[in-house]
């Protein structure tokens, strides 16, 4: 069966409704069948990946032809046809895009899940720029339900450039599930942005969780299984950081580990855009290029005007896109991702024809150091929001704990939330104030915002859809209320949102 989610049908339901029952529930008899027409078609299905050696059982988003996620032209709508053959309920989050709120790829009372051969349209205006897509149901996106989603530009299309896209992940032999739990986490039975609906039936594998229902007791911390870590590190008067909550079987670019690392063929003095992906569920990293200098161009699929460098940081969820020009004589230059903290690193190779590819360690000699705001201060969008007054302001604080570990926002888990309550047309300002000793890189779904300060400092900033609050700093943000909805705003480390960091953007009339 296929169910038709369109523009149209959202825009006659508006009109013949009005705003408080814009997006009434859908029932599924109500959806239409759809021919395939010229829809781009994706399946969510389960692969075998070999890590290290080691086989293991992972879902992907493919196209019939077998490539991972999606590349559209420029000027093409976003029409695809998502099918779910993974064996168990899901649904697909267009991170980056702004679709239509019941587009949007979260379950809630309004949207339902993805049934297990079943099949749904989205038919949508594309947002250009480097995008993923990714489970936003239970732990899914640990066992890498994710995939590139690109949208070019005109622009993109005419440059003379090669095009090479990089996806980051965190993996694990493990059940996600056992992770959380040695981390003192709970699991339930609810996907993620539930938004007060009942559990779906039947218990949803790899640990689907109540994100408004976790216990707040006190958890054994020091009863972690193997494979969960904290890399602590000391801070001037005593304070301690924590950088990474799990210490993984893996760390992955584009499915593979340096120890068989993808060698992209590329030109000598050629030039190279590199869209960079950091679809880790818990580990952010330092790109690294080596003996390149590259350039930032964009954020979050954002245009910025360029920031050059050879080593920048990038969080879960984020994504830059940085320009390369290749030395003329040629060689292999590695591009690195180094773990956040940590010794540990991944990557894939640029060579140029005939060139010596050697092989490069999966760890470095010395631990990185935790991810600053250094970049983030320098980006300045090439297309920022309208100067104007902000109508509405509020300030949230990202708080939480290792021990017990559960996170939240104001103190209240999701499910206890108090929702940030918008009117169409407001521009709104938000400060992310991080207070305790680990940072939280914060996603907004359907809109992008634009960085106005950090630590109080007024900047012109990039406009993005996550931003990384390091621990105890705060970051402002401002977006204009021009998608109506009921949108998630969460911590993008999955463990922190699955233990109740997450609440919502509502406009007023929705219930």
């Amino acid at each position: 069966m296929t169910l038709v989610l369109s523009r149209r049908r959202l825009l006659s339901t508006a009109v013949a409704g009005g705003c408080a029952a814009l997006f009434p529930a859908i029932p599924r008899s109500a959806l239409a069948a759809s021919s395939s027409g010229d829809a781009a078609r994706l399946t969510v299905d389960r692969r075998t990946l070999e890590v290290n050696g080691k086989a293991a059982s992972v879902f992907g988003i493919r196209q019939p032809d077998g490539t991972h996620g999606l590349t559209l032209d420029p000027g093409r709508r976003f029409l695809v046809d998502l099918a779910n053959r993974a064996g168990e309920d899901t649904v697909i989050h267009w991170h980056g895009q702004t679709p239509p709120y019941v587009q949007d790829g979260v379950i809630d009372r309004n949207r339902p899940a993805i049934r297990s051969g079943e099949s749904v349209r989205y038919d949508f205006v594309a947002r250009t720029g480097t995008h993923w897509m990714h489970s936003h149901h239970g732990m899914q996106e640990q066992l890498l339900m994710a995939a590139p989603l690109v949208v070019r530009s005109e622009e993109d299309r005419r440059a003379d450039e090669q095009e090479v896209i990089i996806l980051l992940h965190d993996f694990t032999f493990r059940d996600p599930a056992e992770i959380l739990a040695s981390l003192g986490g709970s699991s339930g039975g609810m996907a993620h942005g539930g938004h007060g609906t009942a559990p779906a039936q039947g218990a949803m594998n790899h640990g689907a969780m109540n994100h408004g229902a976790m216990a707040h007791g006190a958890m054994d911390h020091g009863a972690m299984g193997q494979g969960s870590g904290h890399d602590m590190t000391g801070m001037s008067g005593g304070m301690v950081m924590d950088l990474n909550d799990v210490d993984y079987d893996a760390y992955l670019a584009n499915d593979r580990t340096l120890a068989d690392p993808e060698v992209v063929r590329v030109e000598r003095g050629g030039r190279v855009r590199l869209r960079v992906i950091n679809g880790a569920t818990s580990t952010a990293f330092h790109l690294d290029l080596g003996r390149l200098t590259g350039q930032v161009i964009a954020a979050d699929g954002n245009p910025v005007h360029p920031v050059a460098g050879s080593r920048f940081a990038i969080s879960m969820g984020q994504r830059l896109d940085i320009r390369l020009t290749l030395p003329g004589e040629g060689g292999a230059f590695p591009i690195l991702a180094l773990r956040e903290g940590a010794v540990q690193r991944t990557g894939l190779i640029l060579a140029t024809a005939g060139a010596t590819v050697e092989k490069v360690a999966q760890t470095g000699e010395a631990q990185t150091d935790p991810l600053d705001l250094s970049l983030e201060r320098q980006l300045v969008a090439v297309t920022p929001l309208a100067t104007r007054a902000a109508d509405l302001t509020r300030r949230m604080q990202l708080t939480g704990s290792m021990v017990p570990y559960v996170w939240s926002l104001d103190g209240l888990t999701f499910g206890e939330h108090r929702p940030l309550l918008v009117r169409h047309g407001q521009r709104v300002e938000l400060t992310f104030e991080s207070a305790s000793m680990m940072a939280h890189p914060m996603h907004l779904h359907g809109h992008h915002f634009q960085v106005v300060a950090i630590d109080g400092r007024p900047v012109a900033g990039a406009v993005r859809d996550t931003v990384l609050v390091p621990m105890m700093g705060n970051v402002t943000v401002a977006f204009d209320a021009d998608n109506p909805g009921r949108w998630p705003l969460h911590c993008h480390n999955l463990l922190h949102m699955a233990t109740g960091m997450m609440t919502e953007v509502v406009y007023e009339g929705f219930v």
